[in-house]
């Protein structure tokens, strides 16, 4: 029997530390994604450098084929330069993995290439691909020992995106996951009074409700409940039905937002708050109403206080 292994090397990043990817950069492992998913080749088992570089390529890519990223572990053997690192790293790899995926940096990625197919002059440019049949036992791997099954450069891929999916008819600036989107309207109660929390939009130039793309792999309401934690530092109980859903433009295409209800249980301080550079206001819906901009929101808004008080 035999296994695949999957070599996937970081899209192009900033020079300078904390060298973040670009958007070409995370373009090329998205793009590399999507083709994975295409050809029923995703990996089921990622282990990535722990540099940041590392990491958001191999989840880019992972959501980008509409898989999870929780399958992601950081390995700091990886970060090394060694050989012998790296097929430790993957001897421990469970054999019930059939084609685990290793994202790591140039050098070391290029070093365990090199060793395993034989050939000393393989290269891997920024968010390459190369799929390789190896022996079912990973606990030696000798020289030579590996087929290349596939060498994919992102170039050669089509740069925008199907949708809703591999064979869909559109073609999209994104992946087709980033146009399924969650939000939440955070309420608590102050006495008999309803209050609902707004935050700045990242760039603080208006007022909108926790919103984000739904991560691959988690409900439309745990993805929202997540978004609520990380851009306006607060945990709560989300309600298991959608308020209701609307739409905004973007990215060459039309999202598609579900928002729940999110009973706010607690609020972190300044120091915990992930995305503290935002503002937070509790008003009454009302107030609500006034603050937000986008018609389809403030409908549901008025809709969920209406029934609130009609309680």
């Amino acid at each position: 029997m035999t296994r695949e292994l999957l070599l996937l090397r970081n899209g192009k990043a900033e020079a300078t530390p904390p060298r973040e990817l670009k958007d070409g950069g995370k373009r090329q492992v998205q793009r590399v994604g999507v083709w994975l998913q295409s050809q029923g080749l995703l990996p089921d088992h990622v282990r990535a450098a722990p540099s940041e570089r590392a990491k958001v390529s191999a989840q880019k890519a992972l959501k980008a084929g509409g898989a999870s990223a929780g399958i992601i572990a950081k390995d700091a053997r990886l970060k090394s330069r060694a050989l012998t690192d790296v097929l430790a790293c993957l001897a421990d790899i469970p054999v019930e993995a059939r084609r685990p995926m290793i994202v790591a940096h140039r050098k070391l990625l290029e070093r365990l290439a090199r060793h395993l197919s034989g050939d000393a002059r393989l290269c891997l440019p920024t968010g390459t691909l190369l799929r390789l049949a190896l022996p079912d036992d990973w606990t030696s791997l000798p020289a030579g020992c590996a087929e290349i099954l596939e060498l994919l450069h992102p170039e050669s891929l089509p740069e925008r995106f199907p949708f809703p999916g591999p064979g869909g008819p559109e073609w999209r600036d994104r992946p087709a996951y980033y146009y399924r989107q969650s939000a939440v309207i955070p309420w608590r109660l102050e006495g008999d009074a309803l209050r609902i929390l707004v935050i700045t939009s990242s760039k603080r130039s208006h007022w909108v409700v926790p919103k984000g793309i739904h991560e691959p792999g988690l409900s439309a309401q745990a993805s929202a409940a997540h978004e609520a934690e990380e851009e306006a530092g607060v945990l709560g109980e989300v309600g298991e039905a959608p308020l209701g859903e609307f739409t905004v433009e973007k990215w060459g295409g039309v999202c598609r937002v579900s928002v729940y209800p999110m009973r706010v249980t607690e609020i972190f301080d300044q120091e915990t708050w992930e995305e503290s550079h935002r503002s937070r206001l509790w008003v009454s819906p009302e107030e609500a109403l006034q603050h937000l901009k986008h018609d389809g929101l403030k409908e549901i808004v008025r809709r969920f206080a209406d029934a609130f008080s009609a309680r």
